[in-house]
């Protein structure tokens, strides 16, 4: 119950009680409950820009958990790159080398994606930053992967096909030179007979009686036969398949013909003077995706190492061609 206010009447001199008229009581009200809503507007927009409603302070614990994650994501995709790097080095520098394989290229393995932007749909957030780089580094190390996938499956199929490769590899000297008496001039710049100039010669040049028999160095087929006066005279190109070539030139007589199939060791022609050629010899050469490359590498089932590091040490020496 409202208490009642009274005030002195000096004309009556007694205390009278104080009448309020309803439209000022209501009035009065009004001016309160404003003051009142107004103070209320301000601690409440006051206290939302200092502290954190308990909604906002689950997002931002929903968030900063979701950064920590993705933090997380990406050292472990660090640690993923850097197995992939691993991977990537042992196949281009071990796997391959020793299948005689090109390595792949880097603009292979680190292909990007073209067309539209495969992001679009991931920018436009607070943290659209995270969101692209955690999934650019992702779709990056996936490619690398089908690379590398593919890369492992040629690896294994050229492990398949090893015996066939090292059959097929020029492994042997292409006359008998038990004595390494025979070779005469080695792969290299050497003094040209006839011209008396120093050229790049590309095979090795074995000095032997003519008849001498001349034996394929590896499997292969028969993809030349030219008989010639001039240049290399009579002389035979194999292919051994997997990017190996050998070329016998200045025979006497030839024994294969072209579209034929020959092993390892297996007698292709005879030791002749034809061509352009100052004495009775083989010009024998061996090349790697047509390019001559040196053939005394390639004697390793014919040598003891003493007599490989011996060949090594007789064709840094001097000497003058024989065609």
């Amino acid at each position: 119950m409202a208490k009642k206010k009274y005030f002195f009447n000096p004309a009556s001199l007694s205390f009278e009680e104080v009448e309020r008229p309803l439209k000022k009581k209501i009035g009065r009200w009004i001016v309160i409950l404003a003051i009142a809503f107004v103070y209320g507007l301000l601690v409440l927009l006051f206290g939302y820009n200092i502290f954190d409603s308990p909604k906002e302070k689950a997002l931002k614990r929903e968030l900063a958990e979701m950064k920590f994650q993705y933090d997380v994501l990406n050292d472990r995709l660090d640690q993923v790159s850097a197995v992939l790097d691993d991977l990537q080095e042992r196949d281009d520098n071990i796997y391959r080398v020793i299948f005689e394989a090109e390595p792949i290229p880097a603009s292979v393995r680190k292909a990007g994606f073209g067309g539209v932007d495969r992001y679009a749909k991931l920018d436009g957030y607070k943290n659209s930053n995270i969101l692209i780089s955690t999934t650019k580094r992702l779709d990056q190390i996936t490619s690398q992967l089908v690379v590398q996938s593919k890369s492992y499956d040629e690896v294994y199929k050229m492990a398949l096909n090893k015996a066939d490769f090292l059959a097929a590899m020029p492994a042997i000297q292409p006359i008998n030179n038990k004595n390494l008496k025979r070779l005469s001039s080695y792969y290299g710049y050497r003094m040209d007979p006839f011209y008396k100039v120093m050229k790049f010669h590309e095979g090795v040049d074995f000095s032997a009686p003519e008849g001498t028999e001349i034996y394929a160095t590896g499997n292969g087929t028969v993809v030349k036969v030219k008989h010639s006066k001039r240049s290399y005279g009579n002389s035979i190109l194999i292919d051994h398949g997997y990017g190996y070539q050998t070329f016998y030139a200045h025979c006497k007589k030839i024994l294969v013909k072209k579209g034929q199939k020959v092993k390892r060791g297996q007698v292709i022609a005879t030791v002749g003077n034809t061509g352009k050629s100052t004495a009775p010899h083989l010009h024998y050469e061996v090349r790697k995706n047509g390019k001559a490359i040196n053939p005394i590498n390639f004697f390793f089932n014919d040598l003891t190492p003493e007599e490989y590091e011996q060949i090594l040490q007789l064709s840094a020496m001097p000497a003058q061609t024989l065609d």
